[in-house]
């Protein structure tokens, strides 16, 4: 059987989901399957299947006119499951025109969903109880948890400002875990976040290799935040605005921390820098 998944999204919803598209991609067997995804988050994906980028199959055409090519793919799938446009009835009807099956799904748990996101994407794809047992999204990085370099990680940023826990706050901590741990502190921005001598990346593998070998990471509610706890980083995260219930990052290494004050977070970081480390995958 071949199966396409289909996952559109920012970084913390495809890392959330990665136990849902693992389930769908390798959880039975005669299942050969292949994920479409927004380029930037394929190296998030592609240690589960193989993996293309919705540009290059041109599945925005798909409503519009699409290409022949992109209607012979489709076709040579026995299943499609997608979080992209289920809730447009246009892209469920040219979709549906092509003959393949379809399962199309919610994509961002509704209010009130009373689980974990990571939950709520196994439960729609109908995992087993084992399956959800492990629920802990996992990219494979460089370290894996082994030996690190001695630095601590801060992205002080994320997709809203509302989640932004104050800049001046973040280095006061950054200063103090300085003195405290003898550790250097490396700064993360991206392209249009403004902030003096941070580490800027082009692509999320070279971030995810960043964070997988820094002591610590420190960081808001954040894609980049559940990148760090995927790569098996040592994770402080801030929430201010998100359900941490539900959004939280996961891992042995994660703390969560909600409205804290700069004491709480020094304190924090401290004794997750004196934990044993995530075991290595």
């Amino acid at each position: 059987m071949r199966r396409l998944v289909i996952r559109p999204g920012a970084i913390g919803d495809t890392i959330v989901s990665l136990p849902a598209l693992e389930y769908l991609c390798r959880g039975h067997s005669g299942v050969a399957a292949e994920i479409w995804a927004p380029a930037r988050n394929l190296p998030l994906l592609k240690h589960i299947a193989p993996v293309r980028a919705f540009t290059e199959v041109q599945l925005d055409l798909l409503e519009i006119d699409p290409p022949a090519a992109l209607i012979e793919r489709l076709k040579s799938f026995d299943e499609v499951v997608s979080w992209y446009g289920a809730a447009r009835e246009e892209f469920r009807a040219a979709l549906a025109a092509t003959g393949v099956h379809v399962r199309l799904l919610t994509a961002i748990p509704p209010q009130g969903a009373g689980c974990h996101a990571v939950e709520f994407y196994l439960q729609q794809v109908g995992a087993e109880t084992e399956w959800q047992a492990e629920s802990v999204p996992r990219i494979p990085s460089r370290h894996g948890g082994g030996a690190r370099a001695e630095y601590i990680a801060i992205h002080p940023f994320s997709g809203s400002v509302r989640k932004n826990w104050p800049l001046e706050l973040f280095q006061r901590v950054a200063e103090q875990l300085r003195v405290k741990t003898g550790l250097g502190v490396e700064w993360c921005a991206g392209d249009e976040e403004e902030l003096h001598a941070a580490r800027r990346f082009e692509t999320l593998e070279q971030v995810a290799e960043w964070l997988s070998g820094a002591a610590l990471y420190l960081g808001n509610d954040s894609g980049i935040s559940h990148l760090a706890a995927a790569c098996g980083a040592r994770t402080v995260a801030i929430f201010r605005a998100s359900d941490p219930r539900v959004w939280a990052p996961r891992g042995n290494g994660v703390r969560v921390l909600v409205r804290p004050e700069a004491t709480d977070v020094v304190e924090a970081c401290l004794r997750l820098l004196g934990a044993p480390g995530p075991e290595p995958d």
